[in-house]
């Protein structure tokens, strides 16, 4: 019985740790296949020796691959796109 309360609080920490980053994955999802792989795919998420160590990092990366890009993006829309990605590759907490 102990064992599954601290799986199900393992669970319900790693769910509210994603969901305390503000926006949408799903939204994210779809801006980041519009925009990002234009110029790169995803194996510079899951390389060994990636950058991207915190969620700061990330935002900051995405600001300067916007500006490369010559990407406008709203606050909102990159926190989707931020959310997306820690969700999907980075689990930072």
């Amino acid at each position: 019985m102990t064992r599954t309360l601290f799986v199900v609080w393992v669970l319900g920490l790693s769910a509210s740790a994603q969901a305390a980053l503000p926006g949408d994955a799903a939204t994210g999802k779809k801006l980041h296949d519009a925009n990002c792989v234009k110029c790169h795919d995803a194996g510079v998420y899951t390389r060994q020796d990636r950058q991207i160590k915190s969620v700061a990092a990330l935002k900051e990366q995405l600001g300067s691959c916007s500006h490369a890009a010559q990407v406008i993006l709203t606050d909102e829309e990159q926190q989707h796109i931020v959310k997306y990605l820690n969700e999907q590759y980075y689990k930072f907490k």
